[in-house]
């Protein structure tokens, strides 16, 4: 039977829940709201851009070898400290806010127990057997993420409103 598997790192982009890291971040510094950093924010993960995790599907689907396991990665590890500092450069420059006003809403929180220092990924059979690569900087996605929440905050209000446990209660009920 023809199988290929893949394992991917932390995708980031649009229509992201906002539950996440970085389209929480970005809801919160709109509304000024804290930025919960745990710990110290050291901890580490690969960041992968969405579209670029969808293409590396595509060809590990089209291309990959019966068997093999391709794992998915941006190339890109950050400190979450340093990705939620970008955050805010980024969005002062996007909200018009002074140099350094987003960065003030940060705030320590305790690290959850037994919260992973790091997520790594090795993503060197699919580039050197596939010659996939991530097609964009992650400064470039998560400017492109930062503008499509921007842009949509009527989606971003609609699905933290709740609203969507309504329909499935109308839907489903209590089965």
């Amino acid at each position: 039977m023809p199988i290929v598997l893949s394992n991917c790192s932390n995708n980031y982009g649009s229509f992201q829940f906002p539950e996440k890291l970085i389209p929480l971040f970005i809801r919160n510094a709109v509304h000024k709201k804290p930025l919960p950093v745990y710990g110290q924010g050291v901890n580490v993960r690969d960041w992968l851009w969405v579209e670029d995790h969808a293409s590396a599907l595509e060809v590990i689907i089209t291309c990959g070898a019966d068997g093999r396991t391709y794992n998915i990665g941006g190339e890109n590890e950050w400190k979450n400290i340093d990705l939620i500092r970008l955050m805010c450069r980024q969005l002062d420059g996007k909200l018009g806010r002074a140099e350094g006003e987003t960065e003030q809403l940060i705030t320590y929180v305790q690290d959850r127990a037994g919260h992973d220092m790091r997520y790594a990924i090795d993503a060197a059979r699919l580039r050197d057997e596939l010659g996939w690569r991530p097609s964009i900087t992650f400064e470039e996605g998560l400017d492109r993420t930062i503008d499509w929440y921007l842009s949509n905050e009527d989606w971003l209000n609609e699905v933290t409103s709740g609203a969507y446990r309504d329909y499935y209660d109308d839907q489903y009920g209590d089965r």
